[in-house]
């Protein structure tokens, strides 16, 4: 054997030293289709299980695309994980059906398929970690594929030593790791040809009807024509962009603990903060808020990220809608992100109507509400849950509630009244929030649309004696 093969097995497990793949203890599912890369992967993590002190099981999937030739395979996966005493889990699934069923390519529904079955089998089997038999190739051909579907940073770094598994939860504890990553292709059919292992092939690899096929036999041959290193440079690419997006990364994450807050099953982003950050840390801000949202990134992609940016900086009250139920609102301060089945204006509604205690603090189902009677030099009202009103014209008698029909409202600046129904409109407030949008009532009129405006008629002059300063604090807890 030649001596770059025969020190193979000690190069993977450097490899797994250095990127911290398994600390021992650990019983690793090795996915084993039967080609040579995951044959490679297979034997040489059975020669180093003693080295690293783990336990192995094998797992192959019958994607039930080949026919005759997939039961060989199979039966091969079994054959040589019954010759390395080796438990193994073979099943079949249905992926042409798959694909039919959630109207996506072939290629992808295979790759969920198989990462459901790993998942699953990993689960039942008590693993902690997933091999795979990725190597310097397939990053090579994954950075051009994401790049010529379009992407940033996050998908110019391509395949990663080690990442959460796709299907499952982000912080369930099951990893997909990939031994093999500075490994050539070439290197794993030379392993598994001087051991004689007589690994398979998959003929749908020569078929161009799957993208990363054309890529491997049609478009990578052209580039190395234009350069014949463009494999190590596409390489070098994915170290640099993921040095760089580990970096932002990192500051997105301590952005998105500044900015975000929870509220049940809602997601809200401080607007004012995030309009002060770069626009490569909004865009993963945001990117982060739908993770938590949806569980993960599968169904989000760059053009619902944009639609964000812009509704960060557009007016108050619109809403973009998400695949799968999810909303984000703008309100007057932050963003509102709400899950499949939430109401989307968190505010509460107000059943009834409440006294206000003047001065004092009243707790409405919600709401917490100070009033302070205060002289001539009142606040500047830069908050909009905050307002200032001339007590004389305001009253003490003040109540809070909802909308009721035929409500009448003058907004600060204007001479004549009009229906709140059409100021509601103007405003931009979505239809959804309109009935939860708390009301400052005296017994003639509206004297503030809280969040809104006040009425013109009990707005603070020159002659004012004395100044109603009214401020609502969301309550932590509902009260009635």
């Amino acid at each position: 054997m030649p001596a770059s093969i025969s020190s193979l097995p000690k190069v993977v497990g450097s490899y797994i030293r250095k990127y911290g793949l398994l600390s021992g203890g650990e019983k690793v599912l090795v996915a084993v289709s039967g080609g040579p890369d995951s044959v490679c992967l297979l034997h040489v993590l059975n020669s180093l299980k003693d080295e690293l002190g783990i336990q192995l099981h094998v797992a192959h999937l019958d994607h039930s695309l080949r026919g005759a030739e997939s039961d060989a395979d199979s039966q091969y996966v079994s054959a040589l994980s019954g010759k390395l005493n080796l438990p193994v889990t073979i099943e079949k699934r249905d992926v042409r059906s798959q694909s039919v069923q959630d109207k996506i390519s072939l290629e992808e529904a295979a790759r969920e398929v198989r990462y459901r079955f790993l998942d699953e089998t990993a689960r039942q089997v008590g693993a902690s970690r997933v091999a795979v038999g990725h190597t310097h190739n397939d990053q090579v051909e994954t950075v051009l594929m994401h790049y010529l579907r379009g992407t940033g940073v996050q998908g110019l770094r391509g395949l990663r030593p080690a990442v959460p598994i796709p299907c499952g939860k982000k912080d369930d504890g099951i990893w997909v790791i990939r031994p093999l990553l500075n490994l050539t292709r070439e290197q794993t059919v030379e392993y598994c040809s001087s051991l004689d292992l007589k690994s398979r092939i998959d003929s749908t690899n020569e078929q161009t009807g799957f993208l990363r096929n054309r890529i491997r036999l049609e478009l990578l041959p052209l580039l190395r024509q234009y350069n014949p290193d463009i494999d190590d440079a596409l390489t070098r690419l994915a170290d640099l962009a993921g040095e760089d997006a580990d970096l932002l990364d990192a500051q997105a994450t301590a952005a998105y603990d500044q900015t975000a807050s929870s509220e049940g099953n809602l997601t809200c982003l401080d607007s004012g903060k995030l309009r002060g950050a770069p626009l490569a840390l909004q865009r993963r801000v945001f990117r982060i808020a739908l993770e938590q949202a949806y569980g993960s990134l599968k169904d989000i992609e760059a053009q619902h990220v944009n639609a964000l940016v812009d509704l960060l900086f557009g007016a108050t009250g619109r809403c973009v809608s998400l695949p799968g139920g999810v909303t984000v609102t703008s309100e007057r301060s932050r963003m509102v992100i709400s899950k499949p089945g939430t109401p989307v204006c968190p505010w509460p509604v107000l059943t009834k109507s409440y006294d206000l205690n003047i001065p004092g603090e009243t707790k409405l189902p919600g709401w917490d509400v100070t009033a302070e009677v205060i002289g001539e030099n009142y606040y500047r009202d830069d908050d909009i849950f905050s307002a200032s009103l001339d007590l004389s014209k305001a009253g003490r008698s003040l109540t809070v509630r909802s909308r009721k029909p035929g409500d009448r409202f003058r907004p600060l600046g204007m001479e004549h009244s009009r229906k709140l129904q059409d100021f509601m409109v103007d405003a931009a407030i979505p239809r959804s929030w309109r009935d939860t949008v708390p009301l400052v009532c005296s017994p003639s009129q509206i004297a503030w649309v809280v969040g809104w405006r006040i009425d013109d008629r009990v707005k603070v002059t020159g002659g004012t004696g004395q100044v109603l300063r009214l401020e609502f604090h969301r309550a932590s807890q509902d009260s009635s």
